[in-house]
């Protein structure tokens, strides 16, 4: 297609979030659904730190779709906020200019925790010998 669009993922543990941004009105759509619908409340506002962060006219004429499988509740919220970012970011610096993607980078990066490099902790495997990764089975002398 010949409209401007680029597409970026987000990764939290075992979910990832696939953000397809392209040239539009401003909508985000999470899975086919609006943003606002997302799910759990608590957790809504981290979906909305990247948009908040650099002000929501940054948005304003791009449309994000944002597909997200795997993982559980927060580390989909974690997934979707990355793919988010990194979407903006990278649509700027194709389509926009250097000096507004650099912008949005540092307002990101400042304000980081996650929002544009993966973190990159996962699940560590259990082992013999104990009921978890770490933790060993109690032993007694007598």
């Amino acid at each position: 297609s010949d409209s401007k669009s680029v597409q970026c993922y987000g990764r939290k543990k075992t979910a990832t979030a696939v953000a397809h941004c392209k040239a539009g009105k401003g909508l985000i759509r999470l899975n086919g659904s609006p943003i606002e619908l997302v799910e759990p409340d608590v957790l809504k506002f981290k979906v909305y730190e990247p948009i908040l962060r650099v002000g929501s006219d940054k948005f304003a004429n791009v449309d994000i779709r944002i597909r997200v499988k795997g993982g559980g509740h927060t580390s989909q919220i974690y997934a979707i906020r990355q793919a988010l970012a990194k979407s903006i970011v990278a649509y700027y610096q194709k389509y926009v200019d250097e000096a507004s993607k650099n912008e949005l980078k540092q307002i990101f990066l400042q304000y980081d925790r996650t929002l544009l490099v993966a973190d990159p902790r996962r699940c560590e495997p259990k082992k013999f010998g104990g009921a978890g990764a770490r933790a060993r089975y109690q032993k007694s002398y007598r």
